[in-house]
């Protein structure tokens, strides 16, 4: 058996393939595609705590990981957070951390339900609609498109050129490699070019006119680096952190709220159990972000010779983190692949772990949760019509893109 990534096959149902990669290949080497991949929970939380070993600042993409660049300074000014470590990636990372505390992520709720029940009520009376498409996928958008500053008009446009940014479809990929490289292809990168030409258009705007949002607070803020010297973020920094975060404060929510219609209609006897208990969907969001991940890998740069499972993995290796695979690991979590609302879970990956740990975990979390409060309280039982189903195509984000449901 082999494990692609980029396989629209295995991507369909990849649990029977890294439960194979767990029990038989810890240490994975795919020859063809030039990556090592670690699978079981022991070692891929190891790997995410150890960034110094296991560096992020080559990318987080396999594709997109260079192994012959040269060394980055000790402040890769310009460089997307997500492609930082520390100590520079706690720089940044504290610039923007103030937005996602517990305190303020909780007094969002109101404004997240609002939305919920802005957008549901008119379709609950209805015999059937997409889940994600006339609901669920529109609220992370908005919700992070507030706090942006991005006018509520534009912001499902954004949402759009976010999927086409993060698409992946082998008949568009252009063959061969610059570098080692992976090129992207013409469907991500309009996507890239639209996002960034509105976001650049943006920030300019906030500069001469601030408001109260994030990028108006990124433009004002100040970094200390590691020569005491103190400066302000560059407009190019401030549009990254902008595309940073609107894009993985959108698309990955809108895969875990269309995981939650499919599993709970595939286990009514759990959705029973929230229905009658809603004091239960916050263990149930938990249970479904390690059920099925929706950034269910992440890619590293191995920065020395490391021994794993009696095999050496050099320098400069790329090597694939599958978090989600983790969280399938019977060695971790007792009958992994029973969907349990009222599992006991300790701690999943579905986030990462350690200094690279989702920033926007706690707004997940919240948007999740009253999602699936909002949607039970009006749907107490829905059927999803599992053969119109639309995935999404990424090479780092795993979920529906459409979820069809009767009620």
């Amino acid at each position: 058996m082999q494990y692609d990534p980029y396989d629209p096959v295995i991507d369909v149902d990849p649990h029977p393939t890294w439960r194979w990669l767990r029990d038989e290949s810890p240490l994975y080497r795919n020859d063809r595609l030039g990556f090592y991949a670690l699978s079981r929970y022991d070692d891929v939380l190891d790997a995410l705590l150890d960034w110094q070993t296991y560096s992020s600042a080559r990318g987080t993409l396999l594709e997109l990981i260079d192994p012959l660049a040269p060394d980055g300074g000790a402040e890769p000014v310009g460089t997307p957070m997500i492609f930082t470590d520390p100590p520079y990636h706690d720089l940044l990372r504290r610039l923007v951390s103030r937005a996602f505390t517990p305190r303020r992520v909780a007094a969002m709720e109101r404004r997240v339900r609002e939305l919920c029940r802005g957008r549901l009520d008119p379709l609950a009376g209805s015999v059937g609609f997409d889940y994600l498409e006339d609901f669920a996928a529109a609220i992370p958008p908005m919700i992070i498109g507030e706090l942006l500053g991005i006018p509520a008009s534009d912001q499902r446009q954004l949402g759009r050129w976010t999927d086409q940014f993060m698409h992946y479809d082998p008949a568009l990929e252009p063959p061969g490699e610059v570098l080692g490289v992976k090129q992207l292809n013409p469907v991500k990168l309009e996507g890239a070019r639209q996002l960034v030409a509105y976001l650049d258009a943006a920030v300019d705007e906030r500069a001469a006119d601030p408001g109260d949002d994030l990028v108006s607070g990124l433009l004002r803020a100040e970094i200390e680096l590691a020569d005491g010297t103190v400066r302000r973020l560059d407009r190019a920094e401030v549009t990254s952190f902008f595309l940073l975060l609107f894009t993985a404060g959108s698309e990955t929510t809108a895969r875990l709220l269309g995981w939650a219609a499919i599993l709970l209609a595939r286990h009514p006897d759990q959705r029973e159990r929230l229905v009658a208990d809603p004091a239960l969907v916050p263990n149930a969001v938990e249970e479904l972000l390690r059920y099925e991940s929706p950034s269910p890998i992440q890619a590293r740069w191995v920065t020395r010779d490391v021994e794993l499972h009696g095999q050496v993995v050099p320098r400069g290796a790329k090597m694939a983190l599958l978090n989600a695979a983790a969280n399938r690991d019977e060695r971790h979590f007792p009958e992994p692949d029973r969907f349990d609302v009222g599992r006991t879970i300790d701690r999943h990956l579905a986030f990462g772990y350690g200094a690279h740990f989702c920033l926007g975990a706690a707004l997940a979390r919240l948007e999740g949760r009253v999602v699936i409060e909002e949607t039970l309280a009006r749907l107490p039982r829905w059927e999803v019509d599992e053969s119109r189903v639309r995935f999404v195509r990424t090479t780092t984000v795993r979920g529906p893109a459409g979820v069809p449901i009767s009620t």
